[in-house]
């Protein structure tokens, strides 16, 4: 399946498992976390790409993608996704490939650059 929804995000990119294959890619999904009441994401951005994210990623062909949730509002200016994963907008779709042998961030799509159906596509390919 490659929606990952119970991801577990180690400590920093370098400790990404990826295929030792050269083409091998996967694909991070930062989102805001869910309302308590509404059960939905709380930030608007994130419930309008969520659709665009999961018809992308459920195609036949489609990469991995691992749904990483940041927390709630307000949030701390110093959490770990702010300073190990240089996420300061949500949602962020990253790429990470390997790189002579190493785990790198390959390419990145914020808030509305996601809802680009052809944007997204290119960034997938």
């Amino acid at each position: 399946m490659p929606i990952i929804r119970n991801f577990t995000l180690p400590g920093s990119a370098q400790l990404l498992e990826l295929p030792a294959a050269p083409s091998a890619k996967l694909f991070l999904a930062f989102v805001s976390g869910d309302d308590p009441i509404t059960k939905q994401a709380w930030c608007p951005d994130v419930r309008a790409a969520l659709p665009h994210i999961d018809a992308a990623f459920t195609a036949a062909d489609a990469p991995t993608v691992a749904i990483v949730p940041v927390g709630q509002k307000p949030e701390d200016p110093n959490n770990i996704y702010r300073t190990q994963w240089k996420v300061n907008n949500v949602p962020a779709l990253v790429r990470y490939q390997l790189v002579n042998g190493h785990v790198s961030e390959a390419g990145r799509l914020i808030e509305a650059e996601i809802l680009d159906n052809a944007k997204l596509r290119a960034f997938l390919a």
